[in-house]
């Protein structure tokens, strides 16, 4: 299996090679593809060390799998030529989420409807990863009408020069910005752009991506995306609307019961989800499941995973697991 991971010098494209070494991953010939800066630069896999090679090179070498993660302009631009050369592409940018044509995967939701002739796939938004990784077996049982988010997002989610900016204001230290304002001791309701309607594009994804995966438009979700001084780990407070009412214990075993979800919900021994337990996880982790009680059929929640990971690379990689076993390349 040979396999190209785009943006391999990333943050992402780190975690990326992390999760293809720790779920070995049938790897027999590894491209690692970055921008012209990069290209020669060496980084290790399985203890070899692998030079990075043009975007061209690794278009020439006819991958079976190309995991992209390099931004949306990137994407657009290479993705459609590995595409042509017989290269299913698995892609982590915003660039194809919404494409009608083209499928948003989380694989424990979606992955069946995926063929062979998909040879570009759409990796959600972070924050869409495990909120729908949460809600889809809920919304199967009782039907959502409408969902509240509020998230509380890592500065990794920005990439290398925000977690650089936040070390540096903790270390008393001036320089480079990634956020318009100091991120320490901080938290900044503005992730992404703002687009017209006032909401961030982080906070549209998070309102049109779920509907897209759980191919319904029958919900609709409103969300405020908060940037906190956290290194890894985005947390959500998501408050939901069923159409039906539910019973808690039932909501909780249901959780329990939905692969990769890990319900951490005890208020009598503090026993919630926190990005510090999430670190370096695949799990989503559930907790402070309770009732809202000013309305009926409604439930709160606390959702909380590893932005990098399961957000990311393992989502990638997950669907990348999926078109083998299936022989779908």
């Amino acid at each position: 299996m040979k396999i190209a991971v785009v943006g391999a010098t990333g943050m992402v494209g780190a975690v990326m090679l992390k999760i293809l070494e720790e779920r070995n991953f049938p790897v027999t010939d590894l491209l690692l593809v970055a921008s012209e800066a990069s290209i020669g630069k060496e980084l290790s896999f399985k203890g070899k060390n692998y030079k990075v090679i043009s975007m061209q090179q690794a278009i020439e070498a006819k991958p079976e799998i190309a995991i992209f993660s390099a931004g949306g302009d990137t994407s657009i631009s290479w993705a459609p030529k590995f595409a042509e050369a017989g290269t299913t592409v698995i892609d982590n940018s915003s660039a194809w989420r919404m494409d009608p044509t083209k499928k948003l995967v989380v694989p424990e939701i979606n992955a069946h409807l995926l063929t062979k002739n998909d040879k570009i796939i759409a990796n959600p938004n972070c924050s869409t990863i495990q909120l729908v990784l949460a809600l889809a077996p809920l919304h199967k049982k009782y039907k959502m009408k409408r969902v509240v988010v509020s998230t509380y997002q890592s500065v990794s989610g920005t990439g290398v020069k925000a977690v650089r900016q936040m070390e540096n204001e903790m270390a008393g230290i001036g320089g480079e910005m990634a956020y318009p304002y100091p991120i320490h001791r901080n938290a900044i309701p503005h992730c992404d752009v703002f687009e017209a309607n006032g909401y961030t594009k982080e906070e549209m994804k998070l309102a049109r991506e779920p509907q897209k995966i759980l191919d319904d438009r029958t919900f609709s979700v409103s969300a405020t995306a908060v940037r906190i001084p956290t290194a890894g780990g985005h947390s959500e407070a998501v408050n939901v609307e069923f159409l039906n009412d539910f019973d808690l214990g039932e909501v909780r075993r249901i959780l329990h019961e939905s692969p990769g979800i890990t319900v951490q919900d005890n208020p009598d021994t503090n026993t919630y989800p926190m990005p510090i337990y999430a670190h370096d996880k695949d799990d989503v982790f559930v907790g402070r499941i309770r009732r809202d009680e000013t309305q009926p059929n409604t439930l709160n929640m606390w959702i909380v995973s590893d932005n990098l990971r399961k957000g990311a690379a393992t989502n990638a990689v997950q669907i990348a697991e999926y078109l083998v076993k299936h022989k779908l390349v």
